[in-house]
């Protein structure tokens, strides 16, 4: 679609050069870290404050054109692309870390902050963000796709660390949901609801994040498996015995493999578990020493404890290059990512069947995974010109998410939807999908706000 000339001069005299309809800013919109492609959007708005996304949602509400909200560009499932045309709304410039307030533990930020940012500017507080979804995602974005991470296992994920927002609706209105107190009584969960919501409810223009104590202790090792089996199997004892860690990451063999290309490094190519654990000195001793008992009794070696804050930063940096180390593998092609998260009890044979489907289809698709909450991935290699390639990698990702659903599990534990895993929406909510139908034709009766994305259809 073209946008209407009216529209266009109001949002040139409100943004000047911060909206633009040049090819180069609207093609480096139209990217997606994985398979997922769509035509560039007409335009593209770097707002600054809420009053001028407040602005800017009731022109385009006026004028009927879609808004599709962009943070760090980092998702997975085509969240951000702009399927029916319109303004994406970039939001990185709205990057200010509005108010620290380390006395209540709290932190108020605008949605193009990144994660890192912020906890650069936490250093001095001794005080800490603790979401890590590995990419350096920005916080807005990280609330719109709920995501959680390498952490969630002891700190939680958004939907835990997230007290209050900030949102403009379809027509402009500047609403706030929950508060700075810790609980509350008063009314529908609104905060709730717009976690997840994938920028199809709201533009979230402000966070209040709950903030943590920067561990006293922090211990953190990488040890080998001889099978996926015996390493999912000890991360599921671990969880039972009720160790506290911080996070516990499975990678399988072919992982290690791109590792050690990537990297340089000379793991064993097996499968591993990444280990860190948080607390007082006693304290990380003694849950260290208890999972080492656990993992030797499932055959574990090559224990390499990071012990220097360098060696434990080198660790982690290794699991977030993850992705693109595995893309590493197969030069030229293009990933097609998948998620599905399962009670613990499920985990070691839903990683094992889904194992099983890749080797069956012949593909390469390395499996890493936040395990210590059942939640894992894999990054299928595909030739992204060759539609059987495709098609097969999307029936392994069916059937992972079907498996998760017959055993009480969920289609997608942190991706979230966007257009990859919305055609199994109905599986997993039935007649609840209509809700959430309902909800959006409530808060946007004119389907603006990110189209063709989370919900079903208009009639």
């Amino acid at each position: 679609m073209s946008l209407p000339e009216a529209l266009v001069a109001s949002l040139t005299a409100l943004l000047g050069t911060r909206f633009s309809q040049t090819n180069a800013d609207r093609d480096h919109h139209a990217q997606s870290e994985s398979f997922h492609r769509a035509p560039p959007p007409d335009a593209v708005a770097w707002p600054k404050t809420t009053e001028e996304v407040s602005q800017i949602m009731a022109a385009c509400s006026a004028a009927g054109v879609p808004v599709i909200a962009w943070g760090a560009g980092t998702s997975l499932e085509g969240h951000a692309l702009a399927y029916s045309g319109g303004v994406t709304l970039d939001l990185t410039q709205m990057d200010k870390v509005v108010q620290i307030r380390p006395e209540d533990m709290q932190v108020t930020v605008q949605p193009g902050v990144t994660r890192e940012a912020l906890n650069t500017e936490l250093r001095a507080t001794g005080l800490f963000f603790p979401v890590d979804p590995g990419a350096n995602a920005s916080l807005g974005g990280m609330a719109a796709t709920r995501a959680s991470g390498t952490t969630a296992v002891r700190y939680g994920t958004m939907r835990d660390n997230v007290l209050a927002l900030q949102v403009v609706l379809a027509d402009g209105r500047i609403i706030r949901t929950g508060s700075r107190a810790v609980k509350s009584s008063a009314g529908y969960d609104l905060t709730a609801l717009f976690l997840g919501s994938e920028g199809t409810l709201g533009i979230i223009t402000e966070l209040t994040l709950k903030l943590f104590g920067q561990p006293e202790e922090v211990a953190s090792a990488v040890c080998a498996f001889v099978t996926l089996d015996d390493a999912v199997e000890c991360v599921s004892a671990t969880i039972q015995s009720g160790i506290p860690m911080a996070r516990i990451e499975f990678v399988d063999a072919a992982t290690a493999c791109a590792f050690n290309q990537r990297e340089g490094t000379t793991l064993p190519e097996s499968p591993h578990l990444m280990i860190e654990f948080h607390g007082s000195p006693n304290g990380v001793r003694e849950d260290a020493g208890r999972f080492g008992e656990i993992a030797a009794e499932f055959g574990a070696k090559d224990f390499d404890w990071a012990t220097t804050a360098e060696d434990r930063a080198r660790l982690w940096r290794m699991r977030h290059g993850a992705y693109h180390a595995c893309l590493a593998l197969r030069p030229g092609a293009s990933g097609v990512v998948t998620d599905v998260c399962v009670p613990m009890s499920e985990l070691p044979a839903a990683v094992h069947a889904a194992a099983d489907d890749i080797a069956a289809e012949g593909l390469i698709g390395p499996i890493v995974g936040h395990v210590g909450d059942g939640n894992f991935h894999s990054l299928m290699l595909v030739d992204p010109g060759n539609p059987d390639e495709i098609a097969a990698a999307k029936r392994v990702a069916k059937k992972m998410a079907e498996r998760a659903l017959a055993v009480g599990g969920t289609i997608t534990g942190e991706h979230g939807i966007g257009v990859g895993k919305r055609d199994l929406m109905a599986a997993q909510h039935g007649d609840a999908w209509a809700v959430m139908g309902a909800i959006k034709q409530a808060l946007d009766p004119q389907n603006i706000l990110n189209p063709g994305k989370m919900v079903p259809d208009r009639n």
